[in-house]
């Protein structure tokens, strides 16, 4: 049989920068994340870079003539609905650029003067170059030493990013988000200016330097979110929420720092139904066992998390009620219960293997059951200790550690539970199990 097609009509973003050899950023970063963000990329090169997460090692720019070409052969036969660009490197091509800005849409503008190793990728003379290009953006997205550069603004907290965001404005592009991950501080705060209104989006600081192609994994996710449709300020805040979970869970490749997760977001809602069937199955575990001291009397709650989970809404939960045990595989829910996976994300803040939990009728009976060390955490503010050694986070990177892959316990100072936490729901299944019968006993 001849099966009939069925074409599916995604967004076309075009991205015009350079290609990065080492795969993290330029060209590669921008399809690779213009394809997770749900739309299609195409994409005219303006130079070769030999580079790696190490460092910039040469750069082969193409002529002026075959970049043309590229946006020609895109505009011409592609319905382009927005459009970013990267690496220009020239006075010449940041020019080129700017005379076919007019018709480019949602032009995302981002002006890549020095790579993350430290390397130059745009030559002096051609910064003053990018005034034209600016009047033209629906949104330029300068880092701080880029946006000083560019305003002259010295750019070291929101009030001197939202000067420099005023002036790119005022240069006329429609909106410039002012990126905070070069000005120090415990969190990174973004500022997006535009004609009427400045918002702030702040996040908390990832201690790493693996932030390889970040900002051309930003624009490049705010062009496609535009090119499907969304306001600005909706694209960008999802570009930021993209970038923070991309940084956090970075790629670890390469001898230098790496390169950040550009399909973080799609790997994570492609674990979505995973995650839900073993937290069913913990749940299941738990409604087949008959252990009053194990199960609150008002019942008991398995959850579990993605493996790039950031928040509540990344976490599947299913109730377990001791007067209906039987339906305890019915109706799990994402973002549904937030004590037990309020503890199970603070634990995850120190143990990012830690992915499902289960709540426990706190007790002496059950404490002393328990092999290992128990852990606390503060719920809410994420703040981990160790109950019996090592305070912070360490402390219960070596409670981990030291139960070696069986369930850690985990209770919050002032609840009446303790939740078992485990990177793997069949060890947690069969511990319920055993648990259940020793306290039985």
């Amino acid at each position: 049989m001849t099966r009939q097609p069925a074409p599916v009509r995604p967004p076309v973003v075009l991205t015009i920068a350079g290609s990065d050899a080492g795969g993290g950023a330029g060209i590669q970063a921008d399809l690779k994340t213009i394809e997770a963000c749900g739309a299609f990329g195409t994409s005219a090169i303006t130079s070769a870079t030999a580079q790696n997460t190490r460092g910039v090692e040469s750069t082969h720019l193409l002529p002026r003539g075959e970049i043309e070409a590229q946006i020609g052969a895109v505009r011409g036969d592609f319905d382009v609905a927005a459009v970013k660009t990267g690496m220009l490197a020239t006075t010449e091509v940041v020019d080129l650029v700017a005379e076919r800005a007019p018709d480019l849409p949602n032009l995302v503008v981002d002006p890549v003067m020095v790579a993350a190793s430290g390397d130059r990728l745009l030559e002096p003379a051609a910064e003053a170059a990018y005034e034209d290009l600016i009047a033209e953006a629906r949104l330029v997205t300068p880092n701080a030493d880029e946006a000083e550069v560019l305003t002259g603004v010295a750019v070291t907290d929101p009030e001197t990013a939202r000067e420099a965001g005023e002036r790119l404005v005022e240069m006329g592009a429609e909106a410039a988000l002012v990126k905070g991950g070069h000005v120090p501080g415990d969190d990174v705060v973004d500022t997006l200016v535009g004609d009427d209104a400045v918002r702030t989006f702040r996040h908390d600081r990832v201690d790493t330097d693996a932030t390889h192609g970040s900002g051309c994994t930003l624009s490049s996710a705010v062009a496609a979110r535009l090119a499907r449709g969304d306001g600005l300020e909706t694209a960008v805040s999802a570009g930021i929420d993209l970038l923070s979970r991309a940084v956090r869970y970075n790629l670890d490749v390469g001898e230098g720092p790496g390169a950040v997760h550009h399909a973080v977001g799609v790997r994570d809602d492609a674990a979505r139904g995973a995650t839900a069937e073993a937290v069913r199955s913990v749940a299941t575990a738990l409604a087949g066992v008959d252990a009053e001291a194990l199960t609150p009397s008002n019942g008991a709650t398995a959850v579990g998390a993605t493996p790039y989970a950031e928040s509540l809404a990344d976490v599947a939960a299913v109730g377990v009620d001791p007067e209906e045990k039987a339906d305890a595989d019915r109706g799990v829910r994402f973002g549904a219960a937030d004590g037990p996976a309020e503890r199970l994300l603070a634990a995850r803040e120190a143990a990012p293997s830690l992915r499902f939990a289960v709540d426990c009728r706190r007790s002496e009976a059950l404490r002393s059951a328990l092999e290992g060390p128990v852990a606390t955490v503060a719920e809410r503010t994420g703040e981990v200790d160790e109950a019996d050694g090592t305070g912070g986070a360490t402390g219960v990177r070596r409670a981990v550690d030291r139960v070696d892959g069986s369930p850690l316990a985990v209770e919050a100072p002032d609840a009446d539970r303790l939740t078992l936490v485990s990177s793997d729901a069949d060890r947690l299944a069969h511990r319920v199990e055993t648990l259940s019968a020793e306290l039985a006993a």
